[in-house]
């Protein structure tokens, strides 16, 4: 891969990262169009780059629920279970203690199942027909989550199961045509929340797997990288470099987008590019596998 062709793949991830439409769809698409798969380590690692944006944007959102986490903990608000979980009895609950539990609830399933499965989502999730199949199949989920769903709670009332159910959405886009932001944003319209707030907590709940794994990803390739078959060590900087600036300018008008307008135009994208994924298939033009997949 040259950089030219990292510069392409680290614009569609900055582009697709943070939409209901999977990034990780995206890149094994267009790098098969460019000539072969980019692999699930080139993806994982430069999602790093997008997450650097989701620190930038929501630095002190962050900053603010670490430091509660933090206090609940270390038993500022007492000593209890209930205190140092954020809930002390008869005093108001801190939600920013609340939220950072709920981050960690939330992402043992992606842990959990991406190790399980860690075999799966290098090579047969990266099937192109079960690729065109996921997209279809999760934008009817999506579209039709999006028309039921009440739409009426905030993050404040979060809770404990929901959490969980959010981080079980979230498991689901190990495999690629789910989408991350997908999936939890179509469990938090199906449980009754916003569509900002959903899509906030989406945020939120990627930054622990989305680094867990990109960082995992780059120390167990670190000496691969430039070798054959592999992208090299400067185009995957630069697809990051890239998928960070990109990535920060979507954040901003997708929060500004989902407050006002459905997630409609998404579902419709979503079911184009899965035909035009079958089609390209059937006339051969994308192989289901690449090279190193179908070997």
């Amino acid at each position: 891969m040259g950089v030219i062709e990292a510069a392409v793949l680290g614009l569609v991830q900055g582009l697709t990262e943070f939409l209901p439409i999977s990034s990780s769809a995206h890149l094994r698409i267009v790098g098969e169009l460019m000539g072969s798969d980019p692999g699930a380590a080139f993806t994982a690692i430069i999602q790093l780059g997008t997450e650097l944006a989701v620190l930038l944007y929501f630095r002190k959102d962050i900053a603010r629920i670490v430091a509660a986490w933090w206090r609940a903990l270390t038993g500022r608000l007492g000593t209890d279970l209930r205190s140092r979980l954020g809930a002390p009895r008869g005093r108001a609950q801190d939600h920013d203690a609340l939220m950072g539990w709920f981050v960690i609830l939330g992402s043992v399933p992606i842990v959990v199942l991406g190790l399980a499965f860690q075999e799966q989502i290098e090579e047969p999730f990266r099937n192109l027909w079960l690729i065109a199949g996921t997209l279809a199949v999760f934008a009817l989920v999506l579209g039709w989550a999006d028309r039921v769903g009440a739409k009426r709670r905030m993050l404040e009332e979060l809770t404990p199961k929901h959490a969980l159910y959010f981080g079980l959405a979230q498991a689901l886009a190990l495999v690629p045509g789910v989408s991350r932001s997908g999936g939890t944003i179509t469990f938090g319209l199906l449980m009754g929340y916003t569509r900002e707030a959903a899509a906030r907590y989406s945020f939120l709940l990627a930054l622990p797997a989305v680094f867990g794994s990109g960082l995992f990803q780059l120390v167990k390739s670190a000496g691969d990288l430039g070798t054959a078959g592999t992208p090299g060590a400067l185009p995957t900087l630069v697809a990051t470099v890239i998928s960070f600036v990109v990535g920060y300018v979507v954040i901003i008008g997708f929060l500004k987008l989902v407050s006002t307008r459905s997630y409609w135009p998404f579902v419709w994208y979503r079911l184009g590019l899965a035909a035009l994924v079958v089609v390209l298939l059937l006339v051969g033009v994308l192989e289901p596998l690449s090279g190193a997949s179908a070997a």
